[in-house]
């Protein structure tokens, strides 16, 4: 068999050799001509997959090792024969943390602000969860799921959300059509209805939030913003870089322990495909929540866990090095709550 695998994957090295040849390439360089006559490709956000790439090819399963599928054309890779696998939920923990985090150091109090979810999927369910355990109010939206009939909190509408909190988090997918499509979900008119002295939080997708619309809101200096993802990336504005409060180059998610999950996710994949017996031992297991009761302290242990403000200085020494920032970024580790 043959295995192409995006070599900024950790983790991952000498568990396929076992079954065919491996080749680790960098993004750019995953071309059709390399994925000809594979059989299978592991990849992160970087490489677009779709006709372009895979239409020539004898690839049977794309396994991405990230939680966002919008770099992949699903609808075509399904009418092609090809398998889509992501790792759902592998780095909610870890996003869950850079959010605390910056919030946490901006100021936010638990115990008589109100924190917006937008999307309570692995990483807001997760976000949700640890600010409930803290005292917080928390307020939830998210229309498909509300759609399909989840009772599991009190779903309202965004424009609730986003009056009535004092942070807004941002945990949706990039989607461009559907009953609740999220490009550009927030816009001019949704920044308007944040209150004055509101973060507003983005670790989703960077075009959920207009970039151009949020630099102009910003500069009249009513709220504040938490950037994690961009529009253009990684080409990104400059101006919005300045004035963000936290900005980092999409390394939300970044533990080590998320980075275990999706490289054990996608290997999964690949050895339920194709019946092969992948060795994952060593590799971090599905996360299971503390629930709503943390210990004293939680929310110093979280803030010791993570500095936002010395990777917003590596982005704003030099923007230009966005790319190099995530792939040689030093994973740190989940905290360890109870």
């Amino acid at each position: 068999m043959k295995f192409i695998i995006d070599n900024k994957i950790p983790f991952i090295s000498g568990r396929l050799e076992p079954f065919g040849d491996v080749i680790y390439s960098s993004p750019e360089d995953i071309t059709p001509k390399l994925v000809r006559d594979a059989d299978a490709i592991i990849v992160r956000t970087r490489t677009k997959c779709d006709a372009a790439l895979l239409g020539k090819s004898s690839v049977k399963l794309v396994a991405t090792a990230t939680i966002g599928t919008d770099h992949i054309d699903i609808p075509w890779c399904e009418s092609n024969g090809i398998s889509v696998r992501n790792a759902a939920g592998c780095n909610a923990p870890g996003v869950a943390q850079y959010v605390w985090s910056s919030l946490l150091a901006h100021g936010f109090n638990p115990e008589s602000d109100t924190l917006g979810v937008i999307g309570y999927g692995h990483v807001g369910s997760i976000v949700a969860g640890w600010g409930r355990a803290f005292g917080a109010r928390i307020l939830v939206c998210d229309p498909p799921r509300k759609d399909a009939g989840y009772a599991d909190c009190d779903y309202i509408p965004m424009e609730r959300a986003l009056a009535e909190s004092d942070a807004v988090t941002i945990h949706t997918p990039l989607t461009r059509d559907g009953n609740h499509p999220t490009f550009h979900l927030i816009g001019e008119n949704e920044l308007n209805m944040l209150k004055d002295g509101a973060v507003l939080v983005n670790t989703a997708r960077g075009p959920v939030v207009d970039n151009d619309a949020w630099l102009r809101h910003l500069g009249a200096k009513r709220t504040e913003a938490i950037i994690d993802v961009w529009e253009g990336e990684p080409e990104i504005s400059i101006p919005l870089l300045e004035k963000a409060y936290v900005a980092t180059p999409h390394i939300a998610g970044y533990s080590s322990e998320g980075k275990q999950r999706a490289t054990r996710m996608a290997l999964t994949a690949v050895g339920e495909f194709f019946n092969l017996p992948i060795d994952t031992s060593g590799l971090c297991g599905e996360y299971v929540s503390p629930g709503n009761v943390f210990q004293t302290g939680a929310a110093q242990i979280i803030m010791d866990s993570y500095n936002p403000f010395a990777d917003t200085d590596a982005l704003r020494a030099d923007p230009s090095a966005f790319e190099k920032l995530r792939s040689e970024y030093d994973y740190r580790h989940e905290p360890l709550l109870k």
